[in-house]
């Protein structure tokens, strides 16, 4: 299990200890990087300071680049090119980790898109960039389409606080197995996304971005399936009921949708019990409040409550069909909100991990499960 915090912030050596911890098991966020680059990068590590841990991680993210340009230069095989890129996108994304908050930050997430968009051009499927308007804005998301295919179902799909659209490949993955296409975004707060989380427009973009796959010839945008991972899976419970009539299912999964959002308990998740974030749950207050556009505990706690669906009064009318997920000691996210879904109009589906933590993982059990779990319920429902 995951070293108990002794305050809301793990101390320099109790963070390295994680790190090695989770890396060596092939756990979240360390799934696709070398053991032996995160045991040099912790070997490093001389502080806690956000700037510092992105330069470590971003020294050997650019180590990785400049191997995967010569490989372009040689012209490598395309799997073996891509492999190259992601490591180096990977590197860089664990220097952003768990938000670009900070100029260090920033720039380690930039660089985390170039390279990520380098490997894309050896992607299969192919992915294709595809920008679409949310009135004067311009969002962007990531279009693949399983080969052999004509015109498939599409499944919409985005992580939370910490895991952007770039980091959602192994998921599509599974999906494209199935003969889905995808189409990742960032949710708003995040990313490239241009809204916060708490931005009255923050759902039409989810809107848009239906709108710009039902209007594609090479997708069936009719056949839609959507899947909210984290702090996103408030909003694929959201549109299960505001956009029911064009959603043949919606995946929520280890997200908030009342209980949550209040008080009682965000002011112990972000300050004490939220034991299985890296960096111990400060940095959880810090990642959910970039995205939200505060800066304070207080600013969480006071605009948070604004979001129940509960209090929105939604919760009784019809929904597209609902896939509940989560882990029943997840201490980010209450599985008191997956039963209140379930007391609530349409008939829901759910599966909860009664071991499990935040989205479900379980010490000593295979994660990509509750993944698969996940894939073949969408299969079926669009």
């Amino acid at each position: 299990m995951d070293l108990a915090p002794k305050s809301a912030e793990r101390t320099l050596d109790e963070v390295k200890q994680e790190v090695l911890r989770r890396a060596a098991r092939n756990l979240h966020p360390f799934e696709s990087v070398r053991a032996a680059d995160v045991e040099g990068i912790v070997g490093g590590l001389t502080s806690l300071d956000r700037d510092h841990w992105a330069q470590r991680w971003s020294n050997v993210g650019r180590e990785h680049e400049a191997r995967a340009d010569e490989l372009a230069r040689r012209s490598a095989g395309g799997k073996e090119i891509a492999d190259a890129y992601l490591l180096a996108f990977n590197n860089f994304s664990l220097g952003r980790y768990p938000a670009a908050t900070t100029p260090g930050k920033k720039e380690a997430y930039r660089h985390s898109l170039r390279a990520f968009r380098k490997a894309a051009k050896y992607f299969d499927p192919p992915l294709e960039v595809v920008e679409y308007p949310c009135d004067e804005l311009k969002l962007t998301g990531y279009l693949q389409v399983p080969r052999g295919v004509t015109r498939p179902p599409v499944v919409m799909h985005w992580g939370g606080v910490d895991q952007w659209k770039e980091n959602r490949q192994h998921a599509s993955a599974l999906l494209h197995r199935r003969g889905l296409a995808t189409f990742t975004i960032d949710m708003p707060g995040v990313g490239e996304h241009p809204l916060s989380y708490l931005d009255p427009r923050a759902e039409r973009s989810f809107s848009a971005a239906i709108d710009c796959l039902r209007a594609r010839g090479d997708v069936d945008g009719t056949r839609l399936g959507v899947w909210g991972g984290s702090f996103g899976g408030y909003w694929a419970a959201r549109l299960a009921y505001t956009e029911a009539g064009r959603i043949r299912g919606a995946v929520f999964h280890g997200g908030n949708v009342h209980f949550g959002f209040q008080r009682e308990w965000l002011e112990k998740a972000l300050t004490k019990t939220a034991s299985t974030y890296l960096f111990g749950p400060a940095s959880l207050l810090d990642a959910r409040s970039a995205a939200m556009g505060v800066s304070t505990l207080e600013e969480v706690l006071a605009a948070a409550p604004g979001l129940s669906l509960l209090d929105m009064g939604i919760l009784d009318r019809p929904s597209a069909p609902i896939l509940c997920v989560n882990g029943k000691l997840d201490d980010q996210a209450p599985v008191a909100d997956i039963y209140l879904l379930m007391e609530h109009g349409s008939p829901k589906e759910a599966k909860v991990y009664p071991h499990g933590g935040h989205m479900g993982r379980t010490p000593g059990h295979d994660p990509s499960e509750i993944t698969e779990t996940i894939c073949a319920w969408l299969k079926a429902r669009i």
